[in-house]
């Protein structure tokens, strides 16, 4: 949410209850309740929704369907608390006072107050139509004494959809046990570019992961059924669209991306939100995409989310959105414009005090707004609260609220959802996991030690470890722990409290000296020092005002960090350092320097407890960067998912990730091995199967997470280098191997064409599986048409004269020739290389043959790919592409120095100079003759556009000396 000319606390008070205001309660409340032995038809809990709306939107007055549009007015409602815990006036100012981060609404007061609030709807107004409270659960209900589990980012690096939806269903539980209605979650922006202070309340930067992570969320929240009970609530999918780039990184600025490039990515999670897991309400977004702010977006909000995808739930604004279109966007003359605006193009619920949408009964009236568009959007909102049960039977059990909100199973949940966020980055001689039994005291140092740390949006859950906490206990009396805060970040008060404080300022680092001091202090009296540094909530949050800023233009450590790691690195002690941030950080002295580096992200309240069972090895950690971390933040953007062209690298610098996406190490070692495709070729519609085996070839257990990413070789309009496709976390224990299979879809498979058709494209798909993006092994799946086209252009090489002979080259006379075609040295030199090679003929050849063709060289080092070698040119002249593919096998004989070679065959479209890199294979040139025999389909071939086969050495620089003989097409 964000608007510096609003008050936040009241915006998020006057939404604590939706659909009614000052007039219902003034109003409506004269009129007597039906009589009971005339039940309307909207009462009948048996009747479908539909029905039941139809009937109760005729009974409604203007005002009172208006209302159902508008927030606000919580200082006027009524209760009727049989409890005598609340009058109408303490609810009132305890709703009032419910902002801010000291704020102790207990479970049960929540409880005891909704339901009075809800008894008088029910009992004293004319249509009884119950209130709908609304809440935030990012990562945890919202409200004091709620579990507060890890912020979404680090959600996410669990890789875990099943462990998220366990979270959810969680969150849902106590926020339904409170009496709320409707959570403002999901986050599915997704953050391509982590100078935006919001990246820690999304799920990363890829649209697949972020997708599972967010149906995984949703039908935590609300269930796996239509109809949401009690112990369940409506989910929001948000902010809709394009939200989590935003230009320069400032939160609510422009997402000006092609419409090719918002459907292929952007729009891919909140898709599966409405499609897959069906959730109940969508909130636009508050930036502008070509020109179009998203509260009006007409395409993005009805020819999309509702004509395309089906969407049938609620539309709601930001807090404050549609007074947006007036002060900030400026395509609005006033509220009452506003109104129109956003109610035409889709918006049902006025998310602010209400003051846009309360203009719409007099514009009605008036007949500037067509009162059939405000029973549209009053029918979602009533449809909404059938859903959810609340006309039939909207109380909540305090005794269960109090009992369930942080209870011990939460609790445990808690802790082991922050052991599986947890990412191991760096582990140089297997410094972790610590041994208690080896070390007499520790040093644990740094600004984030001491307090617990749960990201924005979070409340006090009433419990909370620090990893300060959670080491002391984990080690007991056997080991000193001795303690430094080392330096501070900012003015702001520490934890989550730092999330509401305004006006932050920067600590200088010149007045941490002496913190710094004693922090190098304690680092020299330690057997190892624990350093935790990173960001705080203070640092990297929303920024809704010009004096509540959170978005940064360096991804740099703030204040003195880099300095205090640096002087405890110094001291010559063992250091692990762990991070604890809300967005990817440029750490590259830490990468660099520290033997030991852990990423935990925001741990919620459980993370000293996790981070201790880590550091001492009673978990393994198994998390998998979300997220790029960049060397800085010039490198931006740095999404894994790039196109082709992207790839130029910086001048005296590197575009390589400091970690890449999908990245993450274990106490314990894997083996991936025996990946194949089955079928390897299908039609567009058919299916296919990835599978590899993993093995844990360490001494202790663990988890992986095999990912599946694609590559379309050729498409018609262009594709990234890899897209995530699937993944599984796996836990192995030592020495046991599992397979892991993928199944592959033609949705999978499917790019939106040049006319912005959704198709599969005939054409040659790599699958490439491995633990991270970096470190992959692929196979080839071909896909074809229903005529058996494959998507590649006729040959047009011609046939080489002279390829009629399945024999290329004997050397019988004393000579190096072909039957058509060349031999030529080959060599890096063509590259500005220093490599060598000589051909000549010696005597005798293989199986007695008179001669055979020797090849004699030196690898030099200093170029990126060194190499040298013989090379077969079929072609009239060097490279020059011919048609074989009539043939479809290379047959030679070798032998030679006993070293490995390398069979290299370079196509037209695989030549190493454009287009795929060439394919190869390696044989061995021993002191014996050897036949060696390879079909073209070994280097993704049909012959088609033969450039050249190469007979080479590689990468290891010395000299080098094989023959060959025999060299067949066949």
């Amino acid at each position: 949410m964000t608007n510096p000319v609003r008050s936040y606390s009241r915006l998020l008070l006057s939404n604590l209850l939706l659909g009614f205001g000052v007039f219902t309660l003034s109003v409506i409340a004269q009129e007597k309740p039906a009589a009971t032995g005339d039940i309307p038809r909207y009462k009948d809990a048996t009747l479908p929704v539909a029905d039941r709306v139809a009937d109760l939107l005729p009974r409604m007055t203007l005002e009172e369907k208006v209302y159902q549009l508008t927030g606000g007015w919580d200082s006027k409602i009524e209760v009727i608390d049989p409890t005598n815990t609340f009058t109408t006036e303490t609810a009132r100012t305890t709703l009032s006072a419910e902002w801010g981060p000291e704020v102790k609404f207990t479970p049960r007061q929540a409880a005891i107050l909704r339901n009075g609030v809800q008894r008088y709807f029910r009992e004293k107004t004319r249509l009884g139509i119950p209130a709908m409270f609304l809440g935030e659960a990012l990562h945890g209900y919202m409200e004091y004494g709620s579990t507060s589990f890890p912020q979404a980012l680090g959600l996410a690096a669990t890789w875990d959809p099943a462990l998220v939806k366990r979270v959810f269903t969680a969150v849902g539980d106590e926020a339904g046990s409170r009496g709320a209605g409707q959570v403002f979650s999901p986050v599915l922006d997704m953050a391509r570019d982590p100078r935006w202070g919001r990246t820690e309340e999304g799920y990363g930067e890829d649209p697949y992961l972020i997708s599972r992570m967010g149906v995984a969320a949703i039908e935590g929240l609300q269930g796996d059924s239509y109809s949401i009970d009690r112990h369940h609530v409506l989910a929001t999918a948000k902010h809709f669209a394009v939200h989590g780039v935003p230009e320069g990184g400032t939160n609510t600025a422009p997402g000006n991306i092609s419409e090719r490039v918002i459907r292929e990515t952007y729009l891919v999670p909140f898709q599966a939100a409405v499609q897959e897991a069906h959730v109940g309400s969508v909130m636009a977004s508050y930036n502008e995409i070509d020109g179009v702010p998203n509260h009006i977006n007409h395409w993005l909000l009805d020819k999309v989310l509702r004509q395309e995808w089906g969407f049938d739930g609620y539309l709601t604004s930001d807090g404050d959105g549609l007074q947006m279109l007036v002060g900030t966007h400026h395509v609005a003359y006033n509220f009452a414009d506003a109104a129109r605006q956003g109610l035409a193009a889709g918006i049902d619920y006025d998310l602010s005090e209400g003051t846009v949408y309360a203009t719409l009964v007099d514009q009605v009236k008036q007949g500037t707004v067509p009162e059939s568009e405000v029973d549209l959007a009053v029918s979602r909102v009533l449809g909404t609260k059938f859903r959810l049960g609340l006309f039939d039977n909207p109380y909540v059990d305090p005794d269960y609220a109090e009992k369930t909100n942080n209870s011990p199973e939460h609790k445990k949940l808690a802790a082991e959802a922050a052991r599986k966020v947890i990412v191991l980055l760096k582990n140089d001689k297997n410094l972790l996991p610590l041994d208690v039994t080896k070390i007499k005291s520790i040093a644990l140092i740094g600004p984030n030690a001491a307090d617990v740390h749960l990201g924005g949006y979070s409340r006090d859950p009433g419990y909370g470890v620090s990893v300060l906490d959670g080491i002391k206990a984990k080690v007991g009396d056997k080991v000193k722990v001795l303690y430094a805060e080392g330096c501070k970040i900012t003015t702001a008060p520490q934890g989550f409290r730092g999330w509401w404080a305004n006006d932050v300022q920067l600590v200088d680092p010149k007045t941490q000296t002496a913190s710094i001091q004693a922090a190098i202090d304690a680092a020299k009296k330690a057997d190892v020092s624990i350093v935790v540094v990173g960001e705080n909530e203070s640092t990297n949050r929303e920024a809704w005002a010009e004096n509540h800023l959170g978005d940064r233009d360096s991804l740099d450590l703030l204040g003195a960090q880099n300095e205090l790691v640096k002087a405890v690195v110094e001291t010559g002690k063992p250091v692990v350092v762990l991070l604890l941030n809300g967005r990817p950080l440029s750490v590259n002295y830490i990468a660099e320097k520290v033997p030991a580096i852990l990423e935990g992200f925001y741990l919620g309240e459980a993370g000293g407890t996790a981070a201790a069972d880590v550091i001492f090895g009673d978990a393994n950690p198994g998390g998998k960067l979300p997220i790029t971390f960049p060397h800085t933040v010039g490198a931006l953007p740095d999404y894994y998912n790039h196109k082709p062209s992207a790839n130029r690298s910086y001048e005296f610098s590197t575009r390589q990730p400091l970690f890449p996406f999908g990245f993450g190490l274990s106490y314990t070692t894997f083996k991936f091995d025996n990946l194949k495709v089955e079928p390897q070729q299908m039609v567009q519609a058919g299916t296919a199967k990835v599978s590899v085996d993993v093995t844990n070839t360490g001494a202790r257990e663990g988890d992986e997470v095999p990912q599946l990413y694609i590559h379309q070789r050729v498409a018609s309009v262009t594709q990234p280098v890899m897209q995530l496709k699937g993944f599984e976390r796996i836990t192995l224990k030592p020495g046991e191997k599992r397979t892991v299979t993928f199944n592959v879809t033609p949705e999978m498979l499917s790019i939106l064409n040049i006319d912005m058709h959704r198709v599969v494209e005939p054409g040659v798909f790599d699958m490439m599986v491995g633990p991270s993006s970096d470190k992959t092994s692929t196979v080839k799946l071909t896909v074809t048409g229903i005529g058996g086209e494959t998507g590649k252009p006729a040959a047009t090489a011609p046939v080489p004269a002279g390829s009629e002979t399945n024999m290329v080259s004997n050397f019988d006379e004393g000579k190096i020739k072909a039957a058509y075609g060349m031999w030529i040295p080959a060599g890096d030199s063509m590259n500005g290389g220093k490599s060598t090679s000589k051909l000549d003929v010696a005597d005798p050849g293989a199986a007695n043959t008179k001669g055979a063709m020797q090849v004699t060289g030196e690898l030099v080092a200093g170029g990126p790919f060194i190499f040298a070698g013989a090379l077969f040119s079929p072609g009239t002249a060097p490279m020059k592409p011919v048609n074989l593919s009539k043939k479809n096998t290379i047959s030679f004989w070798a032998k030679g120095d006993g070293q490995t070679y390398t069979l290299i065959v370079l196509t037209e479209a695989r030549s190493g100079q454009s287009g795929e890199p060439p394919a190869m294979t390696s044989f061995t040139a021993g002191p014996e003759w050897r036949q060696y025999s390879f079909p073209f389909s070994t280097f993704e071939t049909d012959g088609s556009d033969l450039s050249g086969i190469g007979f080479i050495r590689i990468q290891e620089p010395g000299k080098f000396q094989f023959q060959i003989d025999e060299v067949e097409i066949k």
